[in-house]
């Protein structure tokens, strides 16, 4: 069993198009390399710096390598996660999932303590995405 949702590869294409709002806080557009998915991405620039460079996402739904259920939000930091393989993790919700009329495509946008992210693309590569579902996002440079 697999905790893995989704998992793509994303180019940074640009950081901040509307103004920088927070000291502290970046908002990143970014395209995948496999799957064609749009990206936005509030990301504290102050823990995990990044630029106009390339990313590995992963959206899973516990941390546990076993792929057991995680529902607490909290790991044990002391034995082996999917964390240790990432170099930013957040934990948060799903709070709209929206599909385009004019098109195939989907929207789903979760919160991760305020951090906002928006995943466009088409839903054949989001089976596991859930309104309301609390989700794991992590993040290494590629």
């Amino acid at each position: 069993m697999t905790s893995i949702l989704f998992e793509d590869t994303f180019e940074v294409k640009e950081i901040d198009p509307d103004g920088k709002k927070f000291d502290r806080v970046s908002r990143f557009v970014c395209y995948s390399e496999n799957y064609e998915m749009d990206l936005q991405i509030d990301i504290a620039t102050h823990i995990y710096p990044l630029g106009h460079e390339r990313f590995k996402m992963v959206l899973a739904s516990s941390l546990n390598l076993d792929g057991s259920s995680d529902n607490s939000g909290s790991y044990d930091t002391n034995k082996p996660s999917l964390a240790d393989k990432y170099d930013y993790v957040m934990y948060g919700k799903i709070f709209k999932y929206q599909k385009e009329n004019s098109s195939s495509k989907v929207s789903v946008f979760a919160s991760f303590g305020g951090l906002l992210v928006l995943l466009q693309g088409d839903p054949r590569y989001l089976p596991g995405i859930e309104l309301d579902a609390r989700i794991y996002l992590l993040i290494k440079k590629a």
